[in-house]
């Protein structure tokens, strides 16, 4: 596989089925054909900014998360009080640590699809050069 290919599945994973099939092989035998994915540059840009939108969400959250960590404090010095807010804690950091995975996957597969769309504008270039 290639990083179109996995950029491409990536998308169908999200958003679903949004495949422009090509032109079906033919040959004998049962059913089945060929088929693929595409995406123009300026669909690939939008994707892109899509998954910007969400990384702000994720970061916005992690920012939040950081916060109220900082600021969980007992309400007594009791053990009840103390054992309650470990326990906020422990949850808190999952979540966080959670947050900080889900941070790291977005801008990777940001950064996926960016090289895919360089690839992309460069083979569509390529091909315009060929054709002149």
């Amino acid at each position: 596989m290639n990083i179109i290919d996995d950029a491409a599945s990536a998308i169908k994973a999200v958003w679903g089925d949004l495949t422009t099939p090509k032109e079906p092989t033919v040959y004998g035998g049962g059913g089945g054909g060929g088929g693929g994915f595409e995406m123009s540059p300026e669909e690939l840009k939008t994707v892109i900014g899509l998954w910007q939108d969400e990384l702000e969400k994720v970061v916005d959250d992690g920012d939040k998360i950081d916060m109220i960590v900082g600021d969980l404090m007992p309400p007594g010095q009791d053990e009840a009080s103390t054992s309650y807010v470990n326990s906020g804690l422990d949850s808190l950091l999952s979540l966080q640590k959670q947050n900080e995975s889900m941070r790291a996957y977005i801008e990777g597969y940001i950064q996926k699809l960016e090289l895919a769309r360089t690839k992309t504008m460069a083979t569509d270039q390529a091909n315009t050069l060929r054709t002149t």
